[in-house]
């Protein structure tokens, strides 16, 4: 199926809505992972759960244990949190993903809010 990024974009945000107002904030991580990875699935999206990311280092791959939360559409980074606040070391981390799998678009959420809404970083390269 393919689709247009921002079509897929407006997907994953939905379907984390409901996620997020079906569970509300509190839970682990995983829980929500495994929730959403169900979900977007569930919409015939294309999702890949806890995808490798290897490091490439003086032309050498390097597996050092870095993995995508979810991966959609084989473009679109998701990393879920459940955090008091987003920090600049939770962008870091998407970003580093973004720039290692040469990814344009990617979503930092927080599910940890009163508000998904309030927890939602749309990052772009």
């Amino acid at each position: 199926m393919a689709q247009s990024s921002q079509s897929a974009d407006y997907q994953i945000l939905g379907c984390a809505l409901e996620v997020h107002k079906a569970l509300g904030p509190g839970l682990l991580e995983s829980a929500y992972k495994e929730c959403l990875f169900y979900k977007l699935q569930k919409s015939g999206l294309l999702v890949e759960k806890e995808k490798p990311m290897p490091l490439v280092f003086e032309d050498v791959k390097l597996e050092c244990g870095y993995q995508i939360d979810l991966l959609v559409a084989n473009s679109i980074v998701l990393e879920l949190k459940s955090v008091e606040a987003l920090n600049d070391v939770h962008l870091a981390q998407i970003l580093t993903y973004m720039r290692l799998g040469h990814f344009k678009l990617g979503l930092l959420i927080n599910f940890n809010v009163t508000r998904l809404k309030e927890g939602i970083k749309r990052v772009i390269l």
